[in-house]
């Protein structure tokens, strides 16, 4: 079982194309924990932000009467990719992963499949 720190640490050095990675609390919208972003990336903003579009995806789901659990929500820009992870079990309710690549390195199902493994080791 990882801890915060080194799963955010994995995803960041072991997905390729990573340039930022976050924990963040949905209800709150606070990031837990974040490893790269930079000057130019507050991925401080970007956890909050994300957190209004998985409160939107969920209140529509309600709306329509879907029982599916959200697996992951992508976001495609025209030089990156938002992979939003919401973590499923031992405590995760309420928490999501945030990973941002850059989409000219990037394998994207290499990305999804990454993230799951990561997420399935993190202990919260």
């Amino acid at each position: 079982m990882a801890n915060t720190e080194t799963a955010l640490k994995e995803a960041l050095t072991s997905i390729e194309g990573a340039t930022g990675v976050a924990l963040v609390d949905y209800t709150s919208g606070m990031a837990l924990g974040t490893m790269g972003g930079g000057k130019t990336f507050d991925l401080n903003v970007a956890a909050a932000g994300n957190t209004d579009v998985i409160r939107a995806k969920m209140r529509t789901m309600e709306m329509l009467g879907l029982k599916s659990e959200i697996e992951d929500i992508l976001i495609t820009l025209s030089d990156q990719y938002h992979l939003i992870r919401l973590l499923q079990g031992r405590g995760g309710n309420g928490l999501f992963l945030y990973l941002v690549l850059d989409s000219t390195r990037a394998n994207l199902a290499m990305a999804r499949h990454q993230l799951k493994r990561i997420e399935e080791s993190l202990e919260v």
